[in-house]
Formats: C-alpha cells, structure tokens, sequence
C-alpha cells in the first residue's frame, strides 16, 4: 500500500498573529481620540442692543483660556454667531465689541457638558478709553 505524499500544513506565521495584535493595540488606542472629536462642542448665540435688538457686523471675541489663544466671528445680519469644534476640556471666555459699546464677558466652563451652548451678548457697556 503506498501513501500519499501530502504537504504539511503551513505553520501559521508568528508575524500575522503579531501583525493583528498590533492592529488591535493601536485601535483601542486611537478609540479615545475618535471619541473626543464626536464630544466637540458649539457656542452660539446672538449679539443685541440695549433695547435687545440684533446688532450686525460686531466683532465676537472667543478666547481659550489655557492657551490665551483668540478666535473672532463677526456677527451676520440677524445679529448671530457661532464658535464650533470647540475642545469639552477647555474654558473659553466670549464678549462682543461694536462701535464704542462691548458686552460683559460671559465664561463656558469645561464643566459645562452641554455640546451646543448658546449665550446672547447684549452690548450695554461703554467700552474703555485707552
């Protein structure tokens, strides 16, 4: 009786098991980041007059707090603006400026776990001579 001469099975190489390991290592590590994007938040709101009518063209001032760093956003025709893609872990400090007039400074805290925050400025103060 003669036996067939089969091939052996192909040992399963140690790469591809390291290669999946790997694969999965480096997505569970990238999930809190993929995370954090979809967390991203919005302020929005409008900018008004004393008799708190909507103010065009005023100059919308966004600063983050830890980095000092300022965004701007003029105010379109019904008196709105918006800040998104704003970072959940940072406190921002929003006032609006128009002519001589300027809002108070409202604070969005990283407490705040609201996605879309929206907050009216109302330009009731003179602003200050320099």
């Amino acid at each position: 009786m003669r036996v067939a001469n089969r091939p052996a099975p192909a040992p399963k190489p140690k790469g591809i098991c390291q290669l999946l390991a790997g694969i999965c290592l480096l997505s569970l590590l990238l999930l809190p980041a993929w995370s954090q994007q979809s967390e991203l938040r919005t302020v929005r709101g409008a900018v008004l007059d004393k008799a708190e009518n909507p103010v065009s063209s005023a100059v919308v001032y966004l600063k983050n707090v830890r980095t000092l760093a300022v965004r701007t956003y003029i105010s379109d025709r019904s008196g709105e603006y918006r800040f998104s893609g704003l970072d959940p872990n940072v406190d921002y400090e929003v006032h609006a400026e128009s002519e001589s007039m300027t809002s108070n400074t409202r604070t969005v805290s990283n407490f705040d776990s609201r996605k879309d925050i929206v907050i009216s400025l109302k330009l009731d103060k003179e602003k200050k001579k320099t």
